[in-house]
Formats: structure tokens, sequence, C-alpha cells
């Protein structure tokens, strides 16, 4: 197949944002008041032990949550395929850290398989994939995603209005792997003051900015920015195509294709049957119990 460079279309997408900061920055409550204001249906997977449901009701926030015990990558992909079958236009991930350094995350799974290999690289060889599959859940969720990030806490001496020294708490590097920012279009830092830093944006107006207790105004000017633009398939549209009962084998083909192409294999999605799994997934399942019935044919 020849190379062929094509005019550049932009197309609209969906928000991804992440918000680092140290405990009481007021991540969670940020998180919920974009999430809200981005759309009417929110769902939370709140791993702070309920700490979200403290904000129902206030500023007429109302969501629905998911109380995870357990952090494995592979069960926030279950807990994304779930919320995308169910409908909700946004899910907020408070904190995305656990699923890297809590109960059976990616640090305790790699560690649990080194030991059993004793070898170093066998841990991390095995879930990279696992993690990579996750991240593409979040990135391809057909909705918006808010994720928060804890960081490391440290203290510093800083100086008041009267001069007066006292110690102040600052985040420093999140807990998460390196170059996650990369994967979402606004990433801020919150402060003990509740100023939101965006310390990396694909949004041209934010590039820099200082936000004061960041809310809904904010949540608008991300979403008619990121919405400016050609609408595109969807996650969704091509589960609709996967599960016509009218589709044949050689469909199921050209539409892993498409998906492919699309980077959407990992995108989060239902099965016929409302189980939760990843589109390229339910393609290849629904290909292989067609294509008994193309050789029949």
């Amino acid at each position: 197949m020849s190379i062929q460079f094509t005019k550049a279309k932009r197309s609209a997408v969906k928000a991804r944002i992440a918000l680092c900061g140290p405990s009481g920055s007021g991540k969670t409550y940020t998180a919920l008041g974009l999430a809200c204001a981005l759309s009417d249906k929110v769902a939370v997977i709140d791993t702070e032990r309920g700490s979200a449901s403290m904000y129902v009701g206030l500023n007429s926030w109302e969501f629905d949550t998911l109380n995870p015990q357990s952090f494995s990558p592979a069960s926030l992909i279950e807990a994304l395929g779930v919320a995308a079958g169910a409908g909700y236009g946004c899910v907020v991930v408070d904190s995305l850290s656990h699923y890297w350094m809590g109960v059976d995350g990616m640090l305790e799974q790699v560690d649990q398989r080194t030991e059993k290999n004793n070898s170093f690289g066998t841990g991390w060889k095995a879930m990279r994939p696992v993690e990579r599959r996750m991240i593409d859940a979040l990135v391809s969720y057909p909705g918006h995603v808010v994720v928060t990030l804890r960081t490391k806490t440290e203290y510093v001496i800083e100086k008041d209005d009267r001069g007066k020294a006292k110690p102040v708490k600052i985040g420093l590097k999140p807990e998460q792997r390196d170059g996650l920012e990369y994967e979402f279009s606004v990433v801020g830092d919150m402060d003990h003051t509740n100023t939101l830093t965006v310390s990396k944006t694909r949004l041209p107006m934010l590039t820099g900015a200082m936000i004061s207790k960041p809310g809904a105004e904010l949540a608008a000017t991300i979403k008619d920015w990121l919405a400016d633009g050609e609408d595109t398939p969807g996650p969704l549209i091509y589960r609709a195509d996967a599960l016509d009962p009218d589709a044949t084998y050689q469909v199921m083909l050209d539409l892993h294709a498409r998906v492919s192409a699309a980077g959407l294999l990992n995108a989060p999605v239902t099965d016929g049957e409302d189980k939760p799994t990843v589109l390229g997934a339910l393609i290849v399942a629904r290909g292989s119990a067609l294509k008994p019935q193309q050789a029949a044919s």
C-alpha cells in the first residue's frame, strides 16, 4: 500500500482533564464541578472511600458512584465499559493514582510477578500492555473524562502578607507513571488555595492560565473549543455496527480495520449481553461467531 497524505480536518472530541495536587488542594471538588458542567449524567469511580459522595446536592450536583476495593488496571477498563454501556456523559476517576500504587495496582502486580519469576524485568513486561490498554480505555471513552492524581507532598517556608514566615504545603510529582500527562487535553496543578495552574494543554487560550476555584466557566471553555470540529464515528457507533444482526464476517473484517485506524480498539464498551469489554474484542468475537456461517453459505 502506498503512503498518501490527506488534508487535515479538525474533529470534535471529548474532554480529557487531569487534576494534580496534594491532599486538601480541592481536586475532588473541582473534578465534580467540571464533570457536572460537562454532562448531566456523571459517574464517579471513587477510590477515596466515598469522599465524593460528601458533595452530593452541593451546587445541585447529582452523580452515581462506584466504590472499588481493588485497583487493578483491568478492573478500571471493565468499570469504564459499564459506564459507557450505561450512557454516562462524563466519568470521574478519583483518583487514578490508586491504579498505580494502590491495592492490586500496577506497582503491586509488577512486584508479584517479579517475585514469582525471580526476574526484575518480567513484572514490567507482563503489566505494561495491561496498563497501555487501561490508558487507551480512558482516552477513548465515549464521553468526557476527568481524573485526579495525587502528588507527593512537601512543605516550604513562605512569607504571608505581613512578612511572617509560615509553612505551606505544595505538591510535587504526581503518583503515576512518567509521561501520563501527554494523554490528556488539559493538565492542571492545584495548590492549597484551590488555584489551578494549567501546566499542559492543547487549548491555546488556556496555556499557562492560573484559575482560582475553577468550575463551570472553565468546563464550558473546554467543551466548546473541543466540540468545534467535524463529527466523526465514535465507539458507540462502531459498537452498533458490530452488533448489527445483518452483519457478515467480511463486514467485521472491514470494521476492525476502520476501528484500528481510528485508534479505538481498546475503547470501553459493552457486548450484546451488556457485559464490559473493549471494542476490538467485541468485533473479533462477533467475527468469530459469523465466520462459520460464511463458510457454510
